[in-house]
């Protein structure tokens, strides 16, 4: 299935060809147990695959996913994921139930309890620039080419301390956007949790409670947003040690947690 799908649309009375952003039922299967639907765009979904597994702490580590498996049906697609054996008892001792909308980080969560997670706070490092955040806002847009054909998709991705950007994924959702990154980068290899001021991540999107705790997860000591932040989540960033940026754009940027612990250099 296409990330992109084209169709005759109408406007002011006239034909034209317009191309609409895919969006379709992605279940997750862990050694052939159901666990979550998630409604994304049919792309990248190995790394969705990876990033999902990750930062829902489904596995620790990259190497305990042993194997990826994508089925396509009438119905959807189906990630077939075979994990350690420790991981899989895990999971299944504290299940939950994630019938997903678009967008929806904790949608069917069972229980109060199963909202946040115990993450350890992420330890100081030195100040991560705001003008390598501004750099790499810059050249985000010409590399969503998903969002530029159709208007309709999220982006994620790493922002190094130079401004350079990789790893850029999109998605319908912007969680998932953001666990396509994520899961990106685990499977070449980066671990932000070796050292967490090397990275940053933008996103094109609100930054929520989930986005939060997603990137510190995986280690990742700053997330700039282009737009704004909930009070929940810069309460999270706060305990974590998280360096939460909103509103970036134009050359300019709000510092919600974290300051004093960002490069106030002009890009």
């Amino acid at each position: 299935m296409k990330a992109i799908q084209r169709r005759t649309v109408w406007r002011d009375g006239a034909g034209r060809s317009d191309d609409l952003a895919e969006e379709m039922p992605v279940a997750f299967e862990y050694n052939g147990i159901s666990h979550a639907v998630m409604l994304a765009t049919p792309d990248d979904l190995e790394d969705f695959a990876v990033g999902f597994s990750l930062s829902e702490g489904i596995v620790a580590r990259r190497r305990d996913i042993f194997d990826i498996g994508i089925r396509e049906s009438a119905a959807g697609i189906s990630l077939q994921i075979e994990i350690a054996g420790d991981a899989f008892a895990r999971l299944k001792a504290h299940r939950r139930s994630l019938t997903g909308r678009t967008g929806c980080g904790l949608c069917g969560v069972e229980s109060l309890d199963q909202v946040r997670r115990e993450l350890a706070p992420l330890p100081a490092t030195k100040p991560f620039p705001l003008a390598a955040l501004h750099a790499g806002m810059r050249s985000l847009p010409a590399q969503q080419l998903v969002q530029q054909a159709t208007g309709a998709t999220h982006a994620a991705c790493r922002v190094g301390r130079d401004g350079v950007i990789s790893h850029v994924r999109e998605d319908v959702g912007r969680h998932n956007a953001l666990d396509k990154t994520l899961g990106a980068l685990a499977r070449d290899g980066i671990d932000a949790r070796i050292d967490t001021g090397s990275d940053a991540l933008i996103i094109t999107s609100r930054a929520s409670f989930e986005m939060v705790q997603k990137a510190a997860a995986l280690g990742i000591g700053t997330l700039a947003a282009v737009s704004a932040p909930t009070a929940a989540a810069v309460r999270l960033a706060d305990k974590l040690n998280l360096n939460l940026i909103g509103f970036l754009r134009q050359e300019s940027c709000v510092t919600y947690s974290g300051h004093g612990t960002l490069e106030e250099v002009k890009a």
